[in-house]
C-alpha cells in the first residue's frame, strides 16, 4: 500500500470520527444530555436489562461513574432501577426504551434516512467491505480501550 493511500484514508477516518463525536454531541445536547451519557444510554438500550457491574466491564468506568451515571439517566426518567430481593447490592438496569425514543427518534429518523440513501450509492461488494471494516476497526478500538482501561 502506498504512503499517500495510507494517508488520505487516515485523514478521511479522522475526519468521520471527528464528525462522528461532534454529531453526537450536538444530539446530546438537543436531548439535554451530556455527550457522555448519551453514548452510555445508547449502550443500555441494545439490552432489555443490564447491571450496573456489566455497564462498568463494558464500558471501563468505575462503579461509581456508572452509579454517577444511573442516578442522572433515571432522573430524566430513561431508565429504572430494578433491585434483586436476595442481594439488595444487586442492582438490574432496565432502560425506557419508549421515553428514549421519544427523545432520540426525532432526531434520529433524519439521519438514519440520509444515510440509508448514502448507502443505497454503493454496490454490495462495497459495502460488504466498509461493513468488514467497520467491524474489524471496532475489535482494534474495543482492545486498544480494554488495554488502556486494564494495563
Amino acid at each position: 500500500m502506498n504512503k499517500n493511500t495510507v494517508h488520505h484514508f487516515r485523514e478521511a477516518s479522522r475526519s468521520y470520527s471527528d464528525a462522528s463525536i461532534f454529531m453526537h454531541e450536538a444530539i446530546a445536547r438537543k436531548a439535554g444530555l451530556s455527550n457522555a451519557d448519551h453514548k452510555y444510554l445508547g449502550l443500555i438500550l441494545k439490552y432489555e436489562s443490564i447491571t450496573a457491574g456489566e455497564i462498568s466491564k463494558l464500558t471501563g468506568l468505575t462503579t461509581g461513574a456508572v452509579t454517577g451515571l444511573i442516578d442522572r439517566l433515571e432522573k430524566k426518567d430513561l431508565l429504572k432501577r430494578q433491585f434483586i430481593r436476595e442481594d439488595r447490592r444487586k442492582v438490574i438496569i432496565i432502560p425506557n426504551v419508549e421515553n428514549s425514543m421519544k427523545l432520540l427518534g426525532p432526531i434520529f429518523d433524519e439521519l438514519q434516512q440520509k444515510t440509508l440513501t448514502l448507502i443505497a450509492t454503493f454496490s454490495q461488494k462495497e459495502i460488504e467491505s466498509i461493513e468488514r471494516y467497520f467491524r474489524e476497526a471496532t475489535i482494534l478500538m474495543k482492545e486498544t480501550a480494554d488495554h488502556l482501561n486494564n494495563p
